[in-house]
């Protein structure tokens, strides 16, 4: 890993070793290129490939996703196989060990418990003239989780993403994975899965997954949002469908952002940053820090541990890639230019991480000094850890309870709350323009008169 000292470089640069590409700004490879001409017969760039996916499901239904399935992924499904049956399920329960449902167990206990103080409030208030405002909090009725395929099993993710539908008492909650060439969906996930509450699981990845849960197909219902983190298929299907259905948000490549100080193991901080290193060639790993002495150890440090990694090659490039060691003059302008990066994972490993704390503005999450290392938000203590990449994190959240519910407004109101407020609200509506508006509430006002004045009459 490379280290910098910000003080000899400008603001500008400092802001672009910072800053994350987004998903339509990552440069094509000649081999995607290559192999988007072996499927389609011409190269084409992603958005141009999820175009297409998208049209073929929409118009012709499970099909499309069957052929997709096939040319992409290499499985072999037909509709009748498109789901994981209860017999494979079963078959699942039966390959994992009793030491991991014990661990998703924790997990799942956890998970709960956090994302139930989440869970938004119905309320109704009475005014004093008696009318009547409020809020009503529904559940969502159907929604999809995407979980990625790939080398890693991430069961994690399951958890994260369909326990707080749970919570929230969604109606249904569909995922879907890629089974790849095997045919077969991992044992792990589908454990999870059940033990998360998950009612149907679609045998199914990519885009094509996306646009079956948006559109519909013959046997595959349409659902009212997508989460889920995904490749950049999955990220832009999910932005080309969104307004027909709701997402959380367009997930990036992971992040981890470190500020320490001389309090700091040297240690512990690479093990932190290969734990995201590992994930993606994309990810990225940045530690900011007001030592000399300890950026050195650190890069030190790194270098031992990558060779004692399954993952080497990814992590290796991810360094090489995104990684990066900036010293700064002070703990100070470290939180500065962590507000700047706006990180999807933040450590503060320093003496005092509370007495820190007020100066971060925009990060995902927050891991509170030398203990509390980001892999065990990822798995166990309960925060979600489907959080905003890229950047986002200065205007979005993480995946919540809040994200399978909606809210409706409640409002009825009184005859003396009408005379009150409804030539204010005529007088706003004229200068918009709008005059029915306005005669809608006139109307009202004008048969209050008349049955006040028929009742000082009698």
């Amino acid at each position: 890993m490379k280290i910098f000292r910000s003080w000899e470089l400008t603001e500008d640069k400092v802001r672009e070793l910072l800053t994350r590409p987004f998903a339509d700004e990552v440069e094509v490879t000649d081999t995607f290129m290559e192999r988007t001409k072996s499927v389609w017969g011409e190269p084409l760039s992603p958005e141009e490939v999820v175009t297409r996916i998208l049209g073929q499901v929409q118009a012709r239904g499970d099909e499309a996703v069957i052929e997709y399935v096939a040319h992409l992924d290499g499985a072999h499904l037909t509709t009748d196989t498109l789901w994981v049956s209860e017999a494979e399920w079963e078959e699942a329960l039966e390959q994992v060990s009793v030491d991991f449902m014990q661990a998703l167990k924790t997990a799942c206990n956890n998970i709960e418990q956090y994302h139930a103080q989440q869970k938004p409030q119905s309320w109704i208030t009475v005014e004093a003239d008696g009318s009547i405002l409020g809020q009503r909090v529904t559940p969502l009725d159907r929604v999809g989780i995407y979980v990625p395929g790939g080398t890693a099993p991430l069961v994690s993710t399951v958890l994260m993403c369909a326990l707080p539908a749970r919570v929230a008492q969604v109606e249904e909650v569909i995922m879907a994975s890629p089974i790849g060439a095997s045919d077969v969906m991992n044992p792990y996930i589908l454990a999870a899965a059940r033990l998360a509450g998950v009612d149907r699981v679609l045998k199914v990845g990519g885009a094509q997954a996306i646009a079956a849960l948006a559109y519909g197909t013959e046997t595959i219902p349409a659902v009212d949002k997508i989460v889920g983190p995904g490749n950049i298929f999955v990220t832009l299907a999910k932005k080309m469908v969104y307004g027909r259905v709701g997402i959380e948000s367009l997930a990036g490549p992971s992040e981890i952002l470190v500020i320490a100080d001389e309090t700091a193991n040297a240690r512990h901080l690479a093990a932190d940053l290969l734990s995201q290193a590992e994930h993606d060639p994309e990810a990225a790993s940045i530690l900011l820090t007001d030592s000399e002495r300890l950026a050195r150890q650190v890069r030190t440090e790194i270098s031992i541990q990558l060779e004692s990694l399954g993952r080497q090659a990814i992590a290796r490039l991810s360094l090489k890639k995104n990684g990066l060691i900036l010293v700064c003059r002070d703990l100070d302008e470290a939180a500065a230019w962590a507000n700047v990066c706006a990180p999807e994972h933040l450590e503060l490993c320093v003496a005092q991480p509370f007495a820190m704390l007020h100066l971060i503005r925009h990060a995902g999450a927050v891991f509170l000094g030398h203990i509390g290392c980001e892999p065990i938000g990822d798995y166990i203590a309960g925060p979600n850890h489907v959080l905003p990449t890229n950047g986002t994190a200065r205007f979005s959240s993480p995946l919540g309870t809040e994200d399978f519910v909606k809210r409706s407004s409640i409002i009825s109101y009184t005859e003396a709350g009408l005379a009150q407020f409804g030539p204010d609200a005529i007088r706003l509506a004229m200068v918009e323009g709008l005059d029915a508006h306005a005669n809608a509430i006139r109307v009202r006002l004008q048969a209050l008169g008349e049955k006040q004045e028929g009742a000082e009459c009698e």
